[in-house]
C-alpha cells in the first residue's frame, strides 16, 4: 500500500455539549495506507464521525496531529485548508448533497468550477461512465434513483483526483440493492488504488473494506483486517452492550 495516506497521533477533540464538555476523541493514533479501503465503526457517540471530520480537515482537533499524505493539517491556515479540501480530498455523504437545479454532469463538475478550474467535458463523461451513468449526464437529481444520485456524488468526489475519498454513511439512505451497487463501486475504486475512508453502521457495508477500525468512547479499541459481515456484527454487538452498561453505570 506504500506510505500512509492519513496518519493521526494523539488525536483529541473536545466540544461543548448541552450537559458540559464532551470528549469525542480521547487520544487516537492511526495510520491508513495509500490505496486502502478502511471502514470506521462504533456505537453511537463513539467519535467515528468526529474522527472522519478531523482527518478530512473539516474540524480542528483540540490536540494531536493529522497528516494527509505528509501534510500537517495544523500548519495550514483556513485558506490553505479550504484549498486542500477542494483539491486533495473528496467527500461522499449519506444525503448526496447534489444541487437539484444542476444536471448530473454539472454536479460532478461543480468542485472544479468552485476552484476556478475549467472542466474537461470528455473527462467528466468518462467519469460518469466509470460509475455506470454514461447515459445520465443530462438528468437532474429529481430524475435519478437514490443509487444513481449516490453514484453522481461518488463521481463528484473523484473529479479532482483526490488523494483520499471520505465517505460518511454513504449507503445509509439507500435500499439494499442500491447500497450493494455503491459499495461494489467503492470496492472497485479501492482495487484501482483509490484510498477510501468510510464511516458506517452497517456490518455488510464494512465487509467490503480491507480493514475495520472500531471506536468506543473516543478511543480506537480494535482493528479487524479482512472483515466478514458476521464477524463485524459480533464485535459491534459487544461494543454496543459495553456502551449501554457504561451508560447505566453497570460494571
Amino acid at each position: 500500500m506504500g506510505t500512509a495516506a492519513v496518519r493521526a497521533r494523539g488525536l483529541r477533540c473536545r466540544f461543548e455539549g448541552e450537559a458540559g464538555p464532551v470528549d469525542a476523541l480521547r487520544g487516537v493514533d492511526l495510520e491508513i495506507g495509500r490505496g486502502s479501503f478502511v471502514a470506521i465503526m462504533g456505537p453511537s457517540g463513539s467519535g467515528k464521525t468526529t474522527l472522519l471530520h478531523c482527518a478530512a480537515g473539516l474540524r480542528t482537533p483540540t490536540a494531536g496531529t493529522v497528516r494527509l499524505d505528509g501534510t500537517d493539517l495544523a500548519a495550514l491556515d483556513e485558506t490553505a485548508l479550504a484549498e486542500l479540501r477542494r483539491r486533495r480530498v473528496g467527500f461522499v455523504f449519506q444525503s448526496f448533497n447534489l444541487l437539484p437545479a444542476l444536471t448530473a454532469t454539472e454536479n460532478v463538475e461543480l468542485p472544479l468550477r468552485l476552484d476556478s478550474r475549467k472542466p474537461d467535458p470528455r473527462r467528466t463523461a468518462a467519469l460518469l461512465a466509470r460509475v455506470g451513468l454514461a447515459n445520465r449526464g443530462e438528468h437532474r437529481p429529481g430524475q435519478l434513483s437514490g443509487g444513481q444520485k449516490q453514484r453522481v456524488a461518488v463521481a463528484r468526489a473523484l473529479i479532482t483526483e483526490p488523494e483520499v475519498v471520505f465517505a460518511d454513511e454513504p449507503t445509509g439512505a439507500l435500499d439494499i440493492r442500491s447500497a450493494r451497487e455503491v459499495l461494489g463501486l467503492l470496492r472497485g475504486l479501492a482495487d484501482q488504488g483509490q484510498t477510501i475512508i468510510m464511516v458506517t453502521h452497517d456490518p455488510v457495508a464494512a465487509s467490503f473494506s480491507d480493514e475495520v477500525l472500531f471506536l468506543a468512547d473516543g478511543l480506537l479499541v480494535d482493528r479487524m483486517p479482512r472483515p466478514s459481515a458476521a464477524a463485524v456484527a459480533g464485535r459491534m454487538a459487544t461494543l454496543v452492550e459495553s456502551a449501554e452498561r457504561a451508560a447505566m453505570g453497570v460494571a
